[in-house]
């Protein structure tokens, strides 16, 4: 398998990570799984092109727009193409993608101390989910796992034969995600981190913002 890749995108610098997936090659292209394409469309494409990939599904931690943005782009892209990729959400995010989405994204973005002007000026329609993700589902090489307490239906994406995890805005490096937005719950999030932490400490831990970890390195720091 080739080796998976980050990119930095955003005013809020979150991580979209390109992951290449084992399977035949179609149109001159191999299939990737894109998590979290939150900004900067034209760059996610430029990488994927220079790497002979297309998304072939799209794979989302949680809903919120600096994980999100760039999705109808992409989206749009590949589509126009005939390649066009599976949208993968968790079941409580659902309210953050499809034709009736602008609403939740402007509450949880004057909620963080934002103007929803901001998002109304960036916003396009987004698509609807192919897949709805629910705890204990496989996508792909991918097991899934239901973590709430950053959003409800945040999901972290596991790896298993290469021993990645990523797990969005539950865990970062030295971090957990903020649970003060709609959907929020400290107390869900401390049982999602009890449950990462009961996990073999030497998995690889890819987060939505910041450098890489491992279970381990975070398990020690609780």
């Amino acid at each position: 398998m080739q080796t998976h890749e980050k990119i930095v995108v955003g005013d809020l610098e979150a991580n979209c990570w390109i992951v290449p997936l084992d399977d035949p090659r179609s149109g001159g292209l191999s299939p990737a799984a894109l998590i979290d394409p939150g900004a900067d469309a034209s760059e996610i494409i430029a990488c994927l092109d220079r790497r002979g990939l297309y998304p072939k599904c799209i794979l989302l931690t949680h809903g919120h727009f600096d994980h999100i943005a760039a999705l109808p782009d992409i989206y749009s892209y590949y589509s126009g193409k005939d390649q066009k990729p599976l949208v993968a959400i968790g079941r409580g995010d659902l309210m953050y993608i499809g034709s009736e989405s602008l609403a939740a994204h402007r509450e949880s973005f004057a909620m963080a101390g934002g103007n929803p002007y901001y998002i109304d000026q960036l916003w396009q329609p987004m698509p609807e989910a192919d897949r709805v993700l629910d705890e204990g589902d496989t996508i792909e090489i991918f097991s899934v796992l239901h973590l709430p307490g950053h959003t409800q239906g945040s999901v972290a994406f596991f790896d298993g034969e290469n021993r990645r995890l990523y797990t969005g805005d539950t865990l970062f490096r030295a971090g957990i995600g903020r649970t003060d937005l709609p959907g929020g719950d400290w107390g869900a999030i401390q049982k999602s981190l009890g449950r990462l932490f009961k996990m073999d400490g030497n998995i690889k831990v890819y987060p939505g913002h910041g450098d890489s970890t491992s279970i381990a390195q975070e398990a020690g720091l609780y």
